[in-house]
């Protein structure tokens, strides 16, 4: 596989993951929560470790209901790594439940799905530029979800196109946006005029902000400063939370919820303008416990 220099490729993919798209490929079909099934065929296999040493294989997958991305050539992309700005690529994807397995020599080891639509899957069989760019962003989208560090050693199985046996994926229609925690660097500078700050949309008593958490300080900002925007950036101060793992956020056509998982934090507000949810984005700086949302704007009818 190609080897990028170790520093740049980490430069990249923390800028990249957080447009990966990547969704909740074990969605709980009992449940309110709009979802799609997917059903992968299998593409290529290739093989890792965890920090512990333990063997993890990661299936690549194909389903013809996963979004399909934008088609974009080779050197768009790398002129779109190299710029300020990556935020024009994204590549829909479904992670599924890690499932044990047993390998070729009898030995216990794990195995995770990752399904892309079939397009992408072609267009990586022939550019080594896509295919390290896509495994880089899949090993980063597993870590930041099961919570593991694996090998950037990577071994792609010339003889299986799968190990185990695939699962079957429920995908979440509605929108949800990837958590991706950062280092030092925000995306947004100051300057940009404050959106009015929006209230909890119905009261709630006293007992129910104790169970849900309490309100955290926020700011929406709009991008013109001027006229109607194009997106909302919202930054949420969240001091008492460590981890992007333990925050959950929904985005709907025109209102955000968060939760955190100890409940120390609930945040429900309405917006003043209509979402393209799909785009949405979020990142997490753990230095400075601020969460960005990056909220596209839909068009002005």
């Amino acid at each position: 596989m190609l080897e990028p220099d170790a520093d740049e490729a980490e430069a990249l993919m923390k800028k990249l993951l957080l447009q990966s798209g990547l969704q909740d490929g074990g969605a709980d079909p009992n449940n309110k929560v709009p979802f799609t099934t997917v059903v992968p065929r299998p593409g290529f296999c290739a093989k890792t470790k965890k920090e512990n040493g333990e063997k993890v294989f990661i299936n690549v997958c194909q389903a013809d209901n996963v979004p399909q991305p934008k088609d974009i050539t080779e050197e768009d992309l790398l002129k779109l790594l190299e710029s300020e700005d990556p935020f024009g690529f994204r590549i829909p994807m479904s992670i599924g439940e890690p499932h044990a397995e047993i390998d070729k020599s009898g030995q216990g080891c794990t195995a995770y799905d990752v399904v892309i639509h079939p397009s992408f899957f072609e267009k990586m069989k022939d550019s080594e530029v896509f295919r390290t760019f896509f495994m880089s962003v899949t090993l980063e989208g597993l870590e930041e979800k099961y919570s593991i560090t694996l090998s950037r050693d990577l071994v792609l199985l010339k003889n299986r196109r799968s190990v185990g046996r695939l699962q079957e994926q429920n995908v979440r229609t509605q929108s949800k946006p990837v958590i991706m925690e950062m280092g030092d660097q925000g995306m947004y500078g100051p300057g940009k005029p404050l959106i009015q700050e929006m209230d909890t949309p119905k009261p709630l008593s006293q007992e129910e902000l104790k169970a849900r958490g309490q309100k955290p300080e926020f700011q929406i900002v709009q991008e013109p400063a001027e006229g109607h925007p194009e997106f909302l950036v919202a930054e949420i101060s969240l001091p008492h939370v460590k981890m992007a793992s333990t925050l959950s956020v929904d985005v709907g056509e025109d209102r955000i919820i968060l939760e955190t998982r100890s409940n120390k934090y609930y945040l429900d507000i309405f917006l003043p303008y209509l979402l393209i949810q799909e785009d949405c984005v979020a990142q997490f700086n753990r230095k400075t416990r601020i969460l960005t949302l990056t909220l596209p704007v839909q068009p002005e009818s």
